[in-house]
């Protein structure tokens, strides 16, 4: 079969997608581009959004449209979590997020008996971590390795725990030798990944935390950058910092999942933490990790329900004392299913707008002050594109150069010749020098 997909949301995904791949391909099945002709078509959604249904939706209707007598599957978060929305849509395979091994067997069965099928299962019964080959099928830059599914945090805006179900962790042997075999594949970087990886080692049982996840990755990978995927902020303790800090190839970058910078949002949000408990942490990795500073970035939700201009104000407040290097920012959506889509106090889509747009223009003033201060750097280049070589800092900051060299999966050493909007611009310092 011609396999082609689609995907949908979060860094998850994109790593199951990437395993999905490797799967059928192991079977002897062709990987062809999504808007191409194909026998199977893959739609590997996300739900996190009202907007993120909506785009699946319309991923499946087209898809249908262009070909007709295709097989076209819908599978991941979207379907998990709201079966009942996915009945009338022209698909042929329903299944949600868990059995990937399952679902590749499905896909053939349907394309020889030209039966639909829906395959859902339970997700907040799920106990067992499922492993799938990690890394890609395309150059060989960066792997992500998923090591933890599942959140049981239950944020009032999030669905995503009846999505996922449980906190399920890779155990850490299974974990180290994932990053050694990436690492013998040519990968020089490792992501580690998950739904919520602050959780890992929750279901073992055995004492071990997300700290000893990390020290036996970097052990077992030691000429690979290791990055850290998002992370709760209470994961980063006194002796997380102190024993982080020692590992030579872990990445200094820190995604600190923040959404608000105002203790009554947070409260609302049911997040597990307020200001103070954040601040802590960003002062933790400020006094470890020095010369030069890591990069602390960021999540932050504008116009949550009942989120006033004095609350919104003590969030731009907040985010300023804790100077970060990057933000992503969110105009809160309104999730059908989840307790923040009924509670009172719904902010305006105007007012959420103009707020994102003050958070945004902060964010993008910190940012520029971060990258402002490099001058010599070190990149692991990526791709070419518009004439220039793109690649990445240890610390997540883009690097573009002009160069006439093959830099993909290089790392080379860069002088900073300029800033642009987003990223650092450089010349590639030569050996000699």
């Amino acid at each position: 079969m011609r396999v082609s997909f689609h995907t949908l949301g979060c860094k998850v995904n994109q790593y199951e997608t990437q395993a999905l791949e490797q799967l059928f391909a192991a079977r002897g099945h062709m990987l062809v581009p999504f808007e191409g002709e194909a026998d199977v078509y893959i739609i590997n959604s996300c739900t996190v959004t009202a907007v993120s249904d909506k785009k699946s939706r319309q991923a499946v209707r087209q898809v249908r449209k262009r070909a007709p007598n295709a097989v076209v599957a819908l599978c991941g978060c979207y379907p998990q979590t709201h079966p009942g929305d996915v009945e009338g849509l022209p698909v042929d395979i329903v299944a949600g997020t868990g059995d990937r091994v399952k679902f590749v067997e499905l896909a053939e069965q349907v394309w020889m008996e030209r039966q639909p099928i829906t395959a859902l299962d339970n997700a907040l019964k799920r106990r067992i971590f499922e492993p799938l080959p990690a890394g890609g099928l395309e150059g060989r830059t960066r792997a992500m390795l998923k090591v933890e599914d599942g959140c049981v945090n239950f944020c009032t805006y999030c669905i995503i725990p009846y999505a996922r179900g449980p906190v399920r962790s890779l155990p850490l042997a299974d974990a180290a030798a994932q990053a050694a075999g990436l690492a013998a594949e040519g990968y020089k970087e490792l992501v580690l990944t998950g739904i919520e990886i602050s959780s890992w080692g929750h279901d073992l049982r055995d004492g071990t935390s997300l700290i000893d996840l990390v020290e036996a990755v970097c052990a077992a990978a030691p000429d690979c950058r290791v990055r850290l995927g998002s992370l709760e902020p209470r994961t980063i303790t006194e002796e997380f910092c102190q024993r982080a800090a020692k590992l030579d190839n872990l990445c200094p970058h820190f995604h600190l999942s923040m959404q608000s910078g105002c203790d009554a949002t947070l409260k609302r949000m049911n997040r597990k933490y307020d200001t103070a408990r954040f601040f802590e942490s960003v002062g933790l990795l400020w006094k470890h990790f020095q010369n030069p500073v890591p990069a602390i970035t960021t999540d932050m939700i504008v116009g949550f329900p009942g989120e006033t201009d004095e609350e919104f104000e003590e969030s731009l407040d907040f985010i300023h004392r804790c100077a970060f290097a990057a933000m992503h920012i969110f105009p809160y959506s309104r999730r059908p299913g989840t307790p923040a889509a009924s509670m009172p106090g719904q902010v305006p889509k105007a007012v959420k707008e103009e707020r994102a747009r003050r958070a945004a223009e902060a964010a993008a003033r910190m940012e520029r002050r971060y990258l402002e201060q490099w001058d010599k750097v070190e990149v692991l280049f990526e791709e070419e594109r518009d004439g220039l070589w793109r690649g990445h800092t240890t610390r997540y900051s883009e690097v573009r150069v002009r160069s006439g060299e093959n830099l993909h999966n290089q790392l080379r050493r860069v002088q900073v010749t300029g800033v642009g909007e987003g990223y650092l611009e450089g010349e590639i310092i030569l050996e000699k020098q």
